[in-house]
């Protein structure tokens, strides 16, 4: 499935039928699209799971459909108020992957979305952003005048730690190789949306962006930005799919610190191999990574301190307690401070 998490196919899906299929979470983590790095965080796969699964449970309950299904224990998928345990696997609907092919001018032809097909993946991310923390791509871009600040209601840029006037919407390609920023209109075109469906589209998004930050906000979180994905059902009805709400998904903060992958972003930027990285990606070449030497590991104290965080954020999230013992976030946090200062 990809470098953090597996899928296992039970039942595959058709035109007209969803399949069915088991998200196993794993502890693996990526950072800065190289695939899975050299070790594994405890833990981190069962309490993205649970975390997914919380607010997928959340959207079920107000009506937004999603293909969660429930956790996997002892074979069978259940709400989490019925599991003994934490689980690290979720069964899902899942819908067919159309995609798009590459064209003669280097292109990509969607044409298959425009027929109106049903239970199939919607072609896009969506990143909603709700504060523009430095160093996010959607500053990048400002710079380069690949997005403009009056495009989304904005007349200046405001500080990190304050929030926007309203959430940003930012569409990219899910399907090509390298994920490609689209404005409103190309991605409308490019999912084959009516106007009717773009407009419910936003709505969910707005409305799932919406419940993560508000549990957050509860919980002395702040969602600073997140992902999304959709696709359609057998009825072309909008459904939530793939994860959110987790760590992985979304940039939350605590206390003013990143409790998120970005920890593990910040450990690699100070070291020569995020160098090398940055340098190979600059270089244009398609195969960079061959390029870049192997990533060194964690510091062992650090991995077990991003373990505590997952597992607290896991609790504190669900509001119940799946790992005992497990330390509070502000604990967690104060130790991280140390180690990433």
């Amino acid at each position: 499935m990809g470098s953090v998490k597996d899928l296992d196919i039970l039942a595959p899906p058709t035109p007209d039928r969803a399949g069915t299929g088991r998200f196993r979470f794993s502890d693996r983590y990526s950072v800065f699209d190289w695939g899975g790095m050299p070790d594994a965080i405890p833990d981190k796969g069962r309490s993205l799971a649970l975390m997914t699964a919380h607010f997928f449970e959340r959207l079920e309950a107000m009506g937004i459909g999603t293909h969660y299904r429930g956790a996997v224990e002892d074979g069978r998928a259940r709400w989490l108020a019925d599991l003994a345990g934490p689980s690290d696997t979720l069964e899902v609907a899942l819908v067919r992957v159309l995609r798009p092919e590459r064209t003669a001018d280097g292109s990509y032809d969607y044409s298959a979305y425009r027929g109106a097909p049903a239970n199939c993946l919607v072609p896009l991310e969506v990143i909603y952003r709700n504060y523009l923390p430095e160093g996010c791509s959607f500053l990048k871009r400002l710079k380069t005048g690949t997005v403009r600040l009056e495009d989304h209601g904005l007349t200046a840029v405001p500080p990190p730690d304050r929030p926007l006037p309203r959430p940003i919407l930012d569409f990219s390609t899910k399907l090509e190789p390298t994920d490609r920023y689209l404005s409103p209109a190309e991605a409308r075109a490019i999912a084959g949306f009516t106007d009717d469906e773009f407009a419910a589209c936003l709505d969910l998004l707005r409305a799932a962006n919406g419940l993560i930050s508000a549990e957050c906000q509860r919980l002395g979180l702040v969602n600073v930005d997140g992902k999304i994905e959709m696709g359609f059902d057998r009825d072309r009805r909008l459904l939530v799919v793939d994860a959110l709400g987790t760590p992985d998904e979304c940039r939350f903060t605590f206390d003013g610190f990143h409790v998120s992958k970005e920890v593990a972003r910040a450990h690699y930027r100070r070291t020569d191999w995020y160098a090398a990285v940055e340098r190979a990606k600059a270089s244009g070449g398609g195969d960079w990574k061959a390029a870049v030497p192997p990533p060194p590991p964690l510091p062992p104290e650090l991995r077990g301190a991003l373990a505590g965080m997952y597992r607290a954020l896991a609790n504190r999230i669900t509001g119940r307690e799946w790992f005992p013992g497990a330390p509070a976030l502000g604990t967690v946090v104060g130790d991280l401070r140390g180690m990433t200062a």
